[in-house]
């Protein structure tokens, strides 16, 4: 049995709302960018970080530039062994110091929590920051571990069966969220 688009989540015009709501949110909460650093988790959540960095430099007066990091978990997932015999592993690229940095992790869909638990392992391999904040573009709940966002651009409660794909132009040639379940899609 395949996979079928149940619904639309999210359009274009709204994912680009939700990021620059976000945007601010981390602006207000972290007063400004002094000290403020954004990685994110490849694939989908590295693009949606990109962008914030984008808008916060729109919106910020100060103009003070705020690094960008890439972060790749997979070996830390501890799934691993369960995924594939041979993982495809993509470089972490952080190329400043995360020590004493407000970091905001960016994911694209918050689940079980797995995710977000592999990357802090990274992350405080990589130094001691200041602070690690959380930012998701969907949440569908369902966490196994005690994980929360601090920035949610959209709840979306799912059952097990179905799933929240987020598509980005980027990788995709589409901004859209959807929501899978298993199924056929009609022709």
């Amino acid at each position: 049995m395949g996979l079928k688009v149940k619904t639309s989540l999210m359009d274009e015009q709204m994912i680009k709302r939700t990021l620059l709501r976000i945007s601010h949110e981390i602006l207000e909460r972290n007063k400004g960018t002094g000290d403020l650093a954004i990685i994110g988790i490849r694939c989908r959540g590295a693009y949606l970080a990109q962008r914030i960095v984008a808008l916060i430099q729109q919106i910020d007066a100060q103009k003070i530039t705020v690094p960008v990091g890439i972060l790749d978990i997979t070996l830390y997932r501890d799934d691993l062994t369960m995924i594939s015999s041979c993982p495809i592993v993509h470089s972490t690229k952080i190329d400043f110091d995360i020590s004493n940095k407000k970091l905001v992790l960016v994911d694209d869909v918050l689940f079980t929590g797995r995710t977000i638990r592999c990357a802090l392992d990274e992350l405080v391999d990589l130094g001691r920051p200041k602070n690690i904040q959380l930012a998701v573009l969907v949440d569908r709940g369902h966490r196994e571990l005690p994980i929360r966002a601090d920035y949610v651009g959209k709840n979306i409660p799912t059952t097990l069966r179905e799933s929240v794909e987020v598509r980005l132009k980027e990788v995709d040639k589409v901004d859209e969220v959807v929501l899978i379940v298993p199924g056929k899609n009609k022709k």
